[in-house]
């Protein structure tokens, strides 16, 4: 869905109109609540029902329709139930002929503009009937195959979400999850986490069970909250590579993306994200992967080199957001996930040094190489403040992970004499010994 003003109080009540059901052209909205249990009377339970949330969508919502029509798991499987959100621009028009028309079951609801996706995604929600649920975004399209290799896909897998393959058109779009097919992917490892967008296919009765809906209250990641909390409440998640399922698609008016707003509703955001994980995931390896996440996705932007074009008072408010988040939640297990330079500039804020952040982000933006130092205890890379021990940033917060001088020992075992091998395998037992305190 694309930007939306406030609502506006003397917008047209709310409507609705159903290809199924003509009479229904008078009927007013269903307020949000619990999904339907069953079918309307005498009808059967659809495999999908699409969820379409439009704004201005116009002509964009022509090729996004038609696509669910081609979809080749049949129209007697689909139905679509389709939110106009107080548009102006002919889009509720159109899906009021469109459900007149189509050979799929179509429900059009049309409301006062809600100032967000999150509240025409809810009343979509609330009036689905399928087994699952896509939230297919008014600009963007599927591919033919999508929803029948989806469901194909959760039924054989017993997962409840399933992500299907997604591609930019005229914009960007995340890549890193779909190098393979998996039924059952490792949300903790894998980077299914890295794709907490609400264009997913939804198992409904996990949804209806943990009584799920979107956030209107957030400003922004409404979608990411949802999506992390059906990953970790559900029965597993599965990603379909091997095949388009999803277009994404870059308006030519540039409407398509959520606008940046204040840097608060940023923390906001990575403050929810990070409850609803430390909330779900005990503590350890697992919840400290998740917490990745949110601190360099959502958090770790907002100290990077746009800081140094903003006033001390502007980054001392940063810091004063982000103290909360990186006193709970800043793990060493986290943070020795995390690359250098990232965790060095966390590590920063989490100690509140603003005058050592500036330095190394004015040192990372003019693309500086460091020194690496080898100490007893690995490599590392001296950025400024390095071992200043004024400043008071421990060394951890340098170092390399992996041990690249270990590694690299070992690579080039082979070329190397063995007298010298011999020698360095020594020094590494040595350092391991010392690491446990059993040699001084």
């Amino acid at each position: 869905m694309t930007d939306k003003p406030s609502a506006d109080p003397a917008d047209p009540a709310v409507r609705a109109a159903s290809s199924a059901d003509p009479a229904a052209s008078a009927e007013a909205a269903v307020p949000d609540g619990p999904a339907p249990g069953g079918p309307a009377p005498g009808g059967p339970v659809p495999d999908v029902t699409v969820v379409v949330g439009a704004y201005q969508a116009m002509p964009y919502l022509v090729k996004c329709l038609e696509s669910v029509e081609a979809q080749t798991l049949g129209a007697d499987r689909i139905e679509i139930v389709a939110v106009d959100d107080g548009s102006t621009d002919g889009t509720g028009e159109y899906l009021e002929e469109f459900a007149a028309r189509s050979a799929v079951a179509t429900r059009v609801v049309r409301q006062a503009n809600s100032g967000g996706p999150g509240g025409p995604r809810n009343k979509g929600l609330s009036l689905a009937r399928g087994r699952f649920v896509f939230f297919l975004d008014a600009d963007d399209y599927f591919g033919e195959e999508a929803l029948e290799r989806m469901v194909a896909m959760a039924d054989r897998a017993g997962t409840d979400v399933v992500l299907g393959k997604v591609v930019g058109v005229n914009r960007g779009a995340p890549k890193s999850m779909w190098k393979k097919t998996v039924e059952h992917a490792d949300v903790y490892a894998s980077n299914v986490m890295y794709t907490l967008s609400a264009q997913k296919l939804f198992r409904r009765e996990l949804l209806v069970r943990h009584g799920m809906r979107f956030d209107t209250s957030m400003r922004t990641g409404e979608d990411a909250l949802f999506t992390l909390e059906a990953y970790l409440r559900g029965s597993g998640v599965s990603v379909v590579a091997d095949y388009t399922c999803y277009h994404l698609v870059g308006r030519d008016d540039g409407v398509h993306l959520t606008k940046s707003g204040s840097h608060a509703i940023r923390f906001e955001s990575a403050r929810r994200l990070m409850e609803l994980i430390a909330e779900l995931v005990p503590p350890g390896d697992r919840r400290d992967q998740l917490m990745v996440r949110p601190f360099t996705i959502t958090l770790l932007p907002q100290f990077g080199p746009v800081v140094l074009n903003q006033s001390r008072e502007v980054l001392a408010g940063k810091f004063e957001l982000a103290a909360p988040l990186t006193a709970a939640h800043f793990t060493p297990g986290l943070a020795r996930r995390l690359k250098p330079q990232d965790r060095l500039r966390l590590t920063c804020v989490a100690l509140g040094k603003q005058d050592a952040l500036l330095e190394i982000v004015g040192y990372l933006k003019a693309g500086t190489s460091p020194e690496t130092v080898r100490g007893l205890r690995g490599e590392y890379l001296a950025y400024p403040r390095f071992r200043d021990r004024a400043t008071g940033i421990p060394d951890s917060a340098y170092q390399l992970t992996g041990r690249p001088g270990t590694l690299r020992t070992a690579l080039g075992r082979a070329r190397r004499p063995a007298r010298t091998v011999v020698r360095r395998a020594r020094r590494l037992a040595g350092r391991t010994l010392r690491w446990f305190g059993l040699r001084r």
